[in-house]
């Protein structure tokens, strides 16, 4: 695999480094090692850029969702307004405007929790590939990678306690009513 390749040709450029006397740091070529980092991050595989394309794609979903949202409402009050013409009229199409907007929040709330756990499940499995990448790709030596992955697992993690939370304050709005 060429990122492990890679690796091996950072660890001998640093074994054979000549040594700085009295101080226990080694000379390396910067430019050498600029090159290799460069070429690890063109070898790395897609997930950090499928990890900035679900972020993007959540948001995309709950704009749409939105706005989904806003116009069947918006078409619910045109057709109740539209009956307003004599008392009868008016009570069954206040009756029949509630439901449409129950219906329609109730639509997007279950359409909400299905993104939400569709995103939570992405981001689960991308979680889980982060974290076979730290311990397939990088040991000891680059604790400093690690950490990297580290704190974009907790922000994953963080990102799917969001994504739960909406979730459940969306299924507590619904008891609501």
């Amino acid at each position: 695999m060429k990122v492990l390749e890679l690796l091996d040709e950072i660890d001998e450029i640093v074994e054979t480094a000549s040594g700085v006397p009295l101080t226990g740091r080694i000379l390396i070529d910067g430019g050498e090692i600029t090159e290799i980092v460069k070429e690890i991050r063109v070898a790395l595989p897609d997930e950090i850029t499928q990890a900035q394309w679900i972020k993007q794609e959540r948001q995309h979903i709950l704009d749409e969702a939105k706005r989904e949202y806003e116009i069947v409402m918006t078409d619910a009050r045109n057709q109740a307004d539209a009956l307003v013409e004599e008392s009868e009229i008016t009570q069954r199409a206040k009756a029949r405007a509630s439901e449409i907007s129950k219906q329609t929040e109730a639509s997007v709330k279950q359409l909400k929790l299905d993104t939400y756990n569709y995103i939570d499940k992405i981001l689960f499995e991308f979680q889980e590939k982060m974290e076979q990448m730290n311990a397939v790709y990088f040991g000891d030596m680059f604790t400093a990678l690690q950490k990297t992955f580290e704190d974009i697992g907790r922000t994953v993690q963080g990102n799917r306690m969001e994504i739960k939370d909406l979730a459940y304050k969306t299924h507590m709005e619904e008891n609501e009513y």
